[in-house]
This record gives structure tokens, sequence and C-alpha cells, in this order.
């Protein structure tokens, strides 16, 4: 009998892990639904006229901006916490038992969450379109795929990075929401850039990965951008994927060597308790 080969070992997992994920309705409300959530809050509290200083819409802002958050909670925070419960139930320990390759594993995990940082992207981009009115620029199509391709692949890696570093499964959501959150609020997902913005600010967004992430992503959405050049390499954010890949590659290296298969002190959460003969 011949070995599968790589691909379909890898492409095997990542439906295993995609059926794990919609037999999960909290893991799937908070992916795909929480973020949209956010932009019907935002037009019904804004309306949906031109932001002063931006030139684009409520929607036209917030549509990309929260399709890079919906991708992000599916890469980094649904990665981070479903590998580091894994562990701790000891089933990355069994994998290693089995003539599945590791890798393969750890592989379906990060396609999966890829192939729902799409689906989250697509719906919101979509529900924006539909309902909203928000525009498409073929012009930026290119930097856009580029980007987000990138952009998921930065935050799978550091997903990888926040299970490894994690205690446990239990504290998995803690370390992810206390990275992730504070990062939106200072990276244009929640709260447009305006002039009276701090510029240290500014700069501390800039330094981390989820701001170059929504800038080079919302610009392909801004008409202005999408007007400035008939070549798609001029509307590539080239320092904007530089600090993605960047932070992405740093991600990998310290996943790869903090990374654990085993839970802390070798045994499983939930372990039962031994059986004792009964005295009576």
């Amino acid at each position: 009998m011949n070995r599968p080969s790589d691909w379909s070992l890898v492409w095997g997992q990542i439906r295993y892990q995609n059926k794990i994920f919609w037999r999960t309705p909290v893991a799937a409300f908070f992916t795909l639904v929480f973020p949209l959530m956010f932009l019907l809050v935002f037009t019904v509290i804004f309306g949906n006229d031109e932001i002063p200083d931006l030139g684009v819409t409520t929607a036209q802002f917030y549509a990309p901006a929260l399709a890079v958050f919906g991708a992000v909670s599916a890469t980094y925070t649904n990665l981070a916490i479903g590998t580091a419960i894994a562990r701790d139930l000891g089933i990355l320990k069994r994998i290693r038992g089995t003539p599945l390759p590791p890798w393969a594993y750890l592989a379906g995990r990060i396609g999966s969450a890829a192939y729902l940082a799409a689906i989250a992207a697509v719906i919101m981009l979509g529900v924006g379109i539909l309902v909203f009115g928000v525009e498409v620029y073929p012009e930026t199509l290119p930097s856009l795929v580029v980007t987000f391709a990138v952009g998921v692949a930065c935050w799978s890696s550091l997903g990888m990075l926040a299970a490894a570093v994690s205690p446990s499964g239990d504290s998995a959501p803690a370390v992810t929401n206390a990275t992730l959150l504070p990062l939106a609020f200072i990276s244009d997902v929640f709260i447009p850039p305006g002039p009276d913005t701090p510029v240290w600010l500014d700069t501390v967004g800039n330094i981390f990965p989820l701001k170059p992430f929504v800038v080079a992503f919302q610009d392909a959405f801004t008409p202005q951008v999408a007007a400035t050049t008939d070549s798609w390499l001029g509307h590539m954010h080239w320092a904007e994927l530089g600090v993605m890949v960047a932070w992405g590659v740093a991600g990998i290296l310290l996943a790869l060597r903090l990374f654990r298969w085993e839970p802390k002190g070798g045994e499983r959460v939930g372990k039962p308790a031994p059986v004792t003969a009964d005295k009576g």
C-alpha cells in the first residue's frame, strides 16, 4: 500500500480541523459574527457618512479594518487557544505516537486557520459591499491579496508562539486577548486616525504587526490610493509588509524553540482519578 502524499496528509488535517471548528458554535460566533456586529454597530452609531480627514465613508473604513481583525482572530486567537487546549488534553502527545508526521498535524491546524481567516474576511467585505456600498477597486486587488497572505502568515506564526508560551489552555485566551485587544485600539481598527492622535502612540502602533496589516489592507479600499498609479506594484506597502514579515519570522523561530508537545508537568488536564477497590 502506497504511503499518502504529504499534501493529502495536510489536506486531511485541514478538513478535520474545519469540522471541529464548525462544531464549536462559540468559536464560530466570535470569529465570524462578532467582528460583523462591530460593523453594524459603528454604522448605526456614526452613520455611513464620509469621515472627516479620511475621505471615505464609515463602512469603507471599518469593513476592511474589521476584516483584518476577523482574520487575526481566526489565526492568532483560535490557533493559540486550540493548540494549547490540544496540548493539555494530551492530543499533541498522542499525535507523536501515530504514523502521522507531527508537522503535518500542525500544518493542518495552520491551514485551517488561514482558511477560516479568508472566510471571515469575505463575509465582512461581502456584507460591506452588499449592505453598505463598500467599493472595491480592481487596481488594488493584487496588493490586497498579497497583504492578506502576508498578514495571515504573520499572525499564524504568532498564534503558534502564543500557544507555546501559554502555560495551559485555560490561560491561552488571557494571553491572546491581553496582547491583541490593546493593539486593536491603537491600530486603526476601532478608532479612525485623526490629527489629534499623539505621535508616540502612532509610532508604537507601527512597531507591532496589527497596524501595518490594517493600514495596508485599508488603503486598497481608498479611492485616493487607487487613483495614484496605473502599476499594481505602486500600491504595495513595502514597509508594512516588511514589518509583518519580520514579526512572522521571529514568531516562527521562537515558536520552534519554545513549543512543547506535552502539557506542563507531563500530566493531562482532566485525567481521571485512579480506580480503587471498594472496602465495603
